[in-house]
């Protein structure tokens, strides 16, 4: 699959993914968030609960059970470590979140994955 491929697969996802999270009642504070210290695909509040999500779209199960892994949940934890004041007042539950994506299917939000 070509770069750019990827990139538009990816972004997809993204927006399936706060489409999927709006309609389970969250609101989405930002998409694409870049830091220096890594990018956050979105964010997300609902209620006291802040969420940095990363989103993973992939054509088969198998693929999508190898896209995440501790070395990409590290730089999403150190890019939310990053923006963290600018998002989180108020918020009493913060977690990082992956949402996995796949065509034809329903979303998978698997919450809280990060319990370093």
């Amino acid at each position: 699959m070509t770069r750019r491929r990827a990139e538009q697969q990816g972004r997809a996802g993204e927006r399936i993914a706060a489409w999927w999270m709006r309609f389970h009642g969250w609101r989405i504070l930002g998409e694409r968030v870049k830091t220096p210290r890594g990018e956050i695909d979105l964010i997300a509040r609902r209620g006291r609960t802040l969420a940095f999500v990363e989103v993973k779209m992939r054509t088969n199960e198998a693929a999508l059970a190898m896209a995440i892994d501790d070395f990409r949940l590290r730089r999403v934890i150190a890019a939310a470590e990053a923006v963290l004041p600018r998002y989180g007042a108020g918020a009493t539950d913060i977690r990082i979140d992956v949402m996995l994506i796949r065509p034809w299917r329903l979303p998978i939000h698997m919450k809280n994955v990060w319990h370093g």
